[in-house]
């Protein structure tokens, strides 16, 4: 929280946190506990929650569909959260403000690719693979959608709109905490509970058959709770790409695949990765760059180079 565009030491930072805490109901009344409580504090907690949410969603989504480029981002589902809050944006949609139609609109979409994908295995006794290219071929009709409307917009709403399909801590707030917090905290506790699920489920569908699962059901069940918890973050921060694809298979690293330790490991390490993420957005420029771009240029090498350090040739 000592970095950014105003400067403040960790003395100063403590101090303020301390001094609030101890009287809640007083007034912030300078300009260091303004910029440390209203807007410092709500970012770093939204980038530790944001992070943890896309983290063990990838996580869960990888082990589940036992492939390694499953995430949030390539099964559509921020997509459909982009192009929600891209409409709501655009066409000047109120209900009861204009952010949170914003964050409803990009909640509802974002569950559309999450049930053409729950349809597919539900009906179709869908592969895995075949429910991942479901849902990157989603992905790209919900761009395409996007970029129509961004493109049909006046100048000041595309500029508005551009900055959901990038992803941002900008619009971080106290407001928005507790219920992405809650939704990302309880998703998280029903996947750690199903993780022996996951585990039979990453050695085959057949293997987990043999051992009494219903793979078809705890698959939806699965999908269900991945798309909400990766929903809820989407719906308030926009696309950030590459943390719930790169924190898992960093986190693979040191504990290995076992859904037991990988689930909370890959929380911890997506966290980490988005705060760090968050530190360079501020340290380079005197505004913050959307955390988007950041994860883009840290992700992209990192991933390129887990790609190239696998030796294996099988998931």
């Amino acid at each position: 929280m000592t970095v950014g565009s105003y400067p403040i030491t960790m003395g100063e930072v403590y101090q303020v946190i301390v001094d609030h805490l101890f009287d809640l109901g007083s007034p912030l009344e300078n300009i260091d506990q303004r910029v440390v409580w209203e807007q410092r504090m709500p970012r770093l907690l939204t980038a530790v929650v944001a992070g943890a949410g896309l983290a063990v969603s990838g996580a869960s989504m990888q082990s589940m569909m036992k492939n390694p480029l499953a995430d949030p981002y390539t099964t559509g589902i921020s997509s459909g959260a982009s192009f929600g809050a891209v409409i709501a944006i655009t066409l000047g949609i109120s209900i009861g403000s204009h952010s949170a139609a914003t964050v409803i609109f990009a909640f509802v979409f974002s569950l559309v690719p999450a049930a053409v994908i729950v349809l597919l295995s539900r009906f179709k006794r869908a592969t895995a693979a075949m429910m991942i290219l479901a849902g990157i071929s989603v992905m790209y009709i919900f761009n395409a959608m996007t970029q129509y409307m961004m493109l049909v917009s006046d100048a000041e709403t595309t500029a508005s709109a551009f900055e959901w399909t990038i992803g941002t801590l900008n619009k971080a707030s106290w407001s928005s905490l507790p219920v992405m917090a809650s939704v990302v905290a309880a998703g998280s506790v029903v996947l750690m509970i199903l993780s022996r699920f996951l585990n039979a489920m990453n050695s085959g569908d057949n293997y987990a058959k043999t051992v009494g699962i219903n793979v078809e059901r705890m698959r939806v069940i699965l999908l269900i709770t991945i798309s909400v918890v990766s929903a809820s973050v989407v719906s308030f921060t926009g696309i950030i790409g590459f943390v719930g694809l790169v924190a898992p298979h960093v986190t693979r690293i040191f504990l290995g695949s076992d859904n037991r330790y990988l689930i909370p490991g890959s929380m911890l390490m997506g966290a980490t990765m988005l705060v760090l993420c968050d530190i360079l957005a501020k340290s380079f420029t005197t505004t913050a760059l959307p955390i988007g771009i950041v994860t883009a240029f840290v992700g992209g090498p990192v991933f390129l180079f887990l790609i190239i350090r696998q030796k294996k040739e099988v998931w």
